[in-house]
Order: C-alpha cells, then structure tokens, then sequence
C-alpha cells in the first residue's frame, strides 16, 4: 500500500520516491554502487522528518491527529492487551462498533479497556461508523465501566472520535442523556481509570469516557469542544477557514497541558504515531503503567476524590 503523505510532507514524499527509483535501479546494476546515495537520502528524509514534525502548527496536528495510517483502538488492544474479550451490546437497545471495549491483561495486569474505533478502510469504516458513537456505544461503555468496579478491575479507555454520531435515530434514542451519563458514571468509579486521547478527541463524544483519574494525550493529538471545521461554520458562519479556528481554540497537547486539562503528553516517533506503530505502542505502553502504578494504592473514595478536583479545577487557576 503506497503511503499516505500529507501537504507539510510533501519534501519528504519527494526524496522518499526517488529513494524507491534508485532501489529499483539499484537491483538491476551490479555492484550496489548506489547504496552510498540511498543511504544519503535516506539520512536526509530522515533530517526532514524530524524537522517538520518539530515545528508542527494546530491545523497541521489536526491533520496528523486524523492521518487514515495512524494507530487506532484495534492497534492499542492488539498490541498492548492480551486475552482481549470484547463484549458486545448495551443490553438495551443494539450493540454499536463505533465503541469496542472488554476485559483483558496489560503487562500481566487485568484491565477493562474501551474507546472509539475508526476503521482502517472503506469496509472498516463503515462498519465502525468512523468512530462516530451511537447512544447504545455509549451505554455498552456504562455496563463496561459498571464491570469493572464489580470485579475491581482499572479501567483503560482510548479516545479517538470527531463526535458523538448526530442523526436523527441517535437523537431519538437519547445521545445526550447517554453521554451525560457515561460522563457521570466515569466520574463515579470507584476503580482506577486512566484515559488517553490517541488522535482526535473532539465534543461531548470525547469526554463521555475521558473523565478519568489522569488524561494522557499523544504529542500530535488534538482534542476540543468542537471541531476546527465545526467552529468555523458555528463560530464565525464560515467567514474563515478550519486552520484559523484550530490556531484559535488551543487544541494541541501542548496547549492543553499547559491549561492543566491534560496530565501528560505522551511522545510520538519522528514522523508520528503511524510512522512507527511498535515503537508507539512501547512508549504509550510503558506510560500507562507507570499511571497505573501511581493510582494502585488509592482507595475507592480517594480516587472519587482525586478525580473530581482534577476536573473542578479547571479553568480555575486565573480566578
């Protein structure tokens, strides 16, 4: 599969096409005697990379934060979970794809896990309604989280969505009061809960399972009350563009650290996240149980506790 390159890379998609036309060359000629080259090039892709992802603006952020090859939850639970069982259904209604979660074991801890799921392809997509949640997505995550507290078991979520789905049937089937309560029943566990915010964390659809005892982001997510595109059209009526409203609405890991909404920023690869999956999942891995350590000697009530000043004091600190 050819790679997918976004604008700011496209330096780096030249040099690494002409990289691929001197392998080609290269296998028919004796000798290798344009190993030296390839190597200069590649060093300098390399060089590029690492530059260009040093100095990323919001909108560019957004746009890797929503890279189609970037990790997304089947990756993290494949890679970080073992004896993963999902379970499905929110024994109401229907089960919804577009939420995945289940118990399973991280480094030899047993977990609950659940977050958003985009899909890789066409077919994936849809079937998981590009992460677009149903209220029923967000009723399995109450039964999930309910779980967890019987069987005492930390609660790890993934967050990865531009919202909760907005369509009429949703609508019909109480999204917001299935948000609202989901928020509610993250803010009540008992449980250790740890939330990460692995690509785009976006609305009410986000935050209905980020209200965890420590909110981790990766370096290039981004993560609001609405989208870039959404702010534009709501906000200004589409008088500007979805890169000035990203610059505008401190929506990088970075900025959000600093107004004390995320707790950690966790480090992506040169390139992000996609460019390196392996070394993500190791990175992210070894973060998560470092949190997870931290919050183990806590008990029930001060956990509730922790987790309800965290969130009381934002916005909080220039009164």
């Amino acid at each position: 599969m050819a790679a997918h390159y976004l604008e700011f890379e496209r330096p780096i998609a030249e040099l690494e096409a002409k990289i691929e036309e001197l392998q080609r060359l290269s296998e028919t000629a004796e000798g290798g005697g344009m190993d030296t080259e390839i190597e200069a090039l590649r060093a300098r892709a390399a060089e590029l990379r690492v530059k260009a992802y040093a100095k990323l603006d919001p909108w560019q952020k957004t746009q890797v934060a929503r890279h189609p090859e970037r990790p997304h939850f089947v990756d993290y639970a494949g890679g970080l979970i073992d004896e993963f069982i999902e379970l499905r259904g929110d024994r109401k209604y229907a089960d919804d794809q577009a939420l995945i979660g289940g118990p399973g074991r991280f480094r030899g801890r047993p977990v609950m896990i659940l977050g958003h799921e985009k899909g890789h392809d066409t077919a994936s997509r849809v079937k998981h309604n590009f992460g677009s949640t149903r209220p029923e997505g967000y009723r399995k995550a109450i039964r999930l989280m309910d779980m967890a507290e019987n069987f005492n078991l930390p609660v790890i979520s993934f967050i990865d969505t531009a919202g909760a789905y907005p369509g009429v049937g949703s609508e019909e089937r109480g999204v917001a009061e299935a948000i609202a309560r989901s928020t509610q029943r993250c803010l009540t566990l008992g449980v250790p809960m740890i939330c990460v915010v692995s690509g785009e964390g976006g609305s009410g659809g986000a935050i209905a399972i980020a209200s965890g005892n420590r909110v981790l982001i990766l370096e290039h997510a981004i993560y609001s009350v609405i989208s870039p595109e959404g702010a534009n059209s709501i906000l200004w009526r589409g008088s500007r563009t979805a890169e000035e409203a990203a610059k505008a609405m401190k929506i990088t890991a970075q900025d959000l650290l600093k107004m004390k909404i995320v707790d950690r920023i966790v480090p992506e690869p040169a390139g992000g996240a996609h460019s390196d999956p392996a070394a993500m999942l190791q990175t992210l891995g070894d973060a998560l149980e470092e949190e997870l350590d931290k919050l183990a000697p806590l008990t029930p009530d001060e956990l509730r506790a922790q987790r309800a000043q965290r969130f009381y004091a934002i916005g909080r600190s220039g009164l």
